[in-house]
């Protein structure tokens, strides 16, 4: 092994390129070097310093947004204007995580500062993730998440519903990964074939691998790899035939931590899934378009089916962003033809991150000690009581609905053009139905908030609403209810993306 060499390689990498990762790391380790440090009456303020840092480190990657991109670290990242867009991102995410566990944390006999630390770590390794250009960096990146989530998911530890979805997840990630690595190495192993055309010892690499798949474009063994490597994805998104897990860990895991799974895990799942499909499996898009195609389609049927029996509104939420995720992978079908496919991809995340934190905003504002249990009917009368909530409800619910002119609204009506340019008209009419199935449950949430004849709130719940999260918790929530507003009147930057300019 040449050592120089490698220093040499070692001396050329651009640290700076990843400063907002260094920067929420070197955060996180402050989280806990503070808990030490500061007399323990002063340890609620820690979680406000985590937003603070979370906030500065946002107000820089907007300033120095518009960088050079370029392969760094040997090809393990690629600095591109998605990844960076992802980065904001995914910093959005965990600063709304952080607000929301401010108020639900406290209700619990559990630690804060670890929870804010691992958010923070969790949210490193996803931008870590969305960057990646090599199997190694994107398998360690993915791991990194995955062992965080497990912590966050089970951290109600006195909770047995709690407990259980962490198992479950605990069980499904496993496996999720087992598939996925077995793929990587199935690729790895024919792509470095020397009997083979175009094989290469960096097969880890998306770039070399690709031009092997372009060589060998029916090889059997890369079209099992290739197959694996997306079940394994589909686990982490929730893709139908992998989303038995959603509903009991959705409704088990702490308000915040069901947000962060149901926007950001998801949301680094689908663009790993996108670079995949764009930039290292076209050669085999005879396999993966039928693929993706099945997946979408029963999953957009599935995720609104299963929803409409639903009254416990997180399981609700699981299987509704199942549906959500059949309508990306729609998406990401065209992309693989269309830039205005990829714009689109980006443009349904945001619009999904907004209303998604809204509702489940005003569900943690809600929440009692035992957040699993929260159902239709604990709504009854919300309207009446505090309009605020509901309307920030209301405004959640039909943005996810698709209802103009929030931005749901367009974030579909971006996914249906481009799958419409694209020809996928089967797909297009499953998705049209799935809108329109969709809108009974939203809308019967709705109802029983504004409209509904029942029993009105609980003493319990009223008492919740009454005192409210904090003033942080309400700007949070009316900024988020504006902004699903008017993202569907002025797309800016974002409606640049979608077009292709």
């Amino acid at each position: 092994m040449d050592f120089a060499a490698l220093r040499e390689a070692a001396a050329g990498n651009p640290w700076w390129a990843i400063w907002p990762e260094i920067s929420l790391g070197c955060l996180a380790l402050s989280l806990l070097i503070l808990e030490i440090v500061w007399p323990k009456a002063q340890h609620g303020r820690i979680p406000a310093w985590s937003i603070l840092g979370q906030a500065a480190i946002l107000g820089c990657l907007l300033a120095s947004f518009d960088t050079s991109y370029r392969s760094t670290f040997n090809g393990l990242l690629a600095q591109s204007p998605g990844g960076q867009l992802m980065r904001v991102f995914f910093l959005f995410s965990s600063i709304l995580v952080s607000i929301l566990a401010r108020a639900s944390l406290p209700r619990q006999r559990v630690s804060r500062v670890e929870f804010h630390h691992t958010v923070l770590v969790v949210t490193a390794a996803m931008m870590l993730l969305v960057q990646s250009r090599n199997f190694v960096m994107l398998f360690v990146a993915l791991e990194t998440v995955t062992v965080g989530l497990y912590i966050l998911v089970s951290y109600y530890r006195s909770n047995p519903k709690t407990l259980e979805a962490g198992l479950k997840y605990l069980v499904m990630g496993a496996l999720s990964s087992a598939l996925l690595l077995f793929g990587i190495v199935l690729l790895y192993g024919v792509a470095g074939s020397p009997g083979l055309v175009g094989s290469t010892a960096e097969a880890m690499r998306y770039a070399a691998l690709r031009v092997f798949l372009e060589a060998n474009p029916h090889s059997f063994m890369a079209a099992a790899g290739i197959v694996l490597v997306i079940a394994g994805v589909a686990f982490k998104i929730g893709a139908f035939p992998f989303q038995i897990w959603v509903p009991d860990v959705y409704q088990g895991a702490p308000t915040p931590v069901t947000a962060f799974l149901a926007v950001a895990s998801k949301a680094a799942g689908f663009i790993v899934l996108l670079v995949l499909v764009t930039e290292v499996f076209p050669p085999y898009e005879w396999l993966v378009t039928p693929v993706l195609s099945f997946m979408a389609a029963t999953t957009i049927l599935f995720g609104n089916l299963a929803a409409l029996k639903q009254h416990n509104v997180k399981r609700l939420m699981g299987l509704s962003g199942v549906s959500h995720a059949g309508f990306i992978l729609l998406a990401v079908i065209a992309a693989v033809h269309s830039a205005q496919a990829v714009g689109a991809v980006y443009f349904y995340l945001f619009a999904y991150l907004i209303a998604s934190f809204a509702v489940f905003g005003v569900m943690t504002v809600l929440a009692g000690p035992d957040d699993s249990r929260q159902e239709l009917g604990d709504y009854s009368g919300l309207g009446r009581e505090s309009p605020f909530l509901a309307g920030v409800l209301a405004c959640g619910l039909g943005s996810l609905a698709g209802i103009p002119p929030l931005a749901g609204f367009l974030g579909k009506f971006f996914v249906f053009v481009a799958a419409f340019r694209a020809g996928h008209f089967g797909l297009l009419a499953v998705a049209i139905a799935g809108v329109v199935i969709s809108i009974y449950y939203y809308f019967g949430w709705i109802r029983a908030t504004y409209f509904s004849d029942e029993s009105p709130l609980s003493e319990d719940t009223r008492r919740r609403v009454d005192a409210g999260a904090g003033t942080l918790v309400r700007l949070a929530l009316a900024a988020l209810a504006a902004a699903s507003v008017v993202l569907g009147f002025y797309q800016g930057p974002l409606g640049r993306l979608v077009s292709g300019h």
